[in-house]
């Protein structure tokens, strides 16, 4: 069974610099296409970033150049560095995985969150 485990949630003050992770267990991350979203209180999950099993990264334009979302398909964990953090960064992280919609056995799966909150 694939799961999904989180760290790197903290509180950070703005423009600082934050690091999350995404560990990949019981299925190779390499096979997947991966995602970061976040969520507010009262808000839908929204998509942030993704990453994708072949092909560039893409991201919201929120967070375009300040995100960067890097893939070590050898430990099986993919990241998520966050530079110039400001309090509307503040949300609960998740990472998301997904089959290649060619696959035969398709499914998505959710880590469980990591509070990022930016705040002096």
């Amino acid at each position: 069974q694939v799961q999904l485990v989180e760290s790197g949630g903290d509180l950070v003050q703005p423009g600082g610099s934050l690091k999350l992770s995404c560990t990949v267990s019981g299925g190779a991350l390499s096979f997947h296409d991966m995602a970061w979203y976040r969520q507010t209180r009262g808000n839908q999950r929204e998509l942030i970033a993704t990453s994708p099993r072949s092909g560039p990264s893409d991201y919201k334009d929120s967070v375009k150049g300040r995100f960067t979302v890097a893939r070590d398909n050898h430990g099986n964990t993919v990241y998520l560095t966050m530079s110039g953090l400001s309090p509307d960064d503040t949300a609960v992280y998740y990472c998301n995985l997904k089959t290649p919609t060619w696959a035969v056995q398709q499914y998505e799966i959710w880590g469980q969150g990591t509070q990022v909150t930016v705040s002096s």
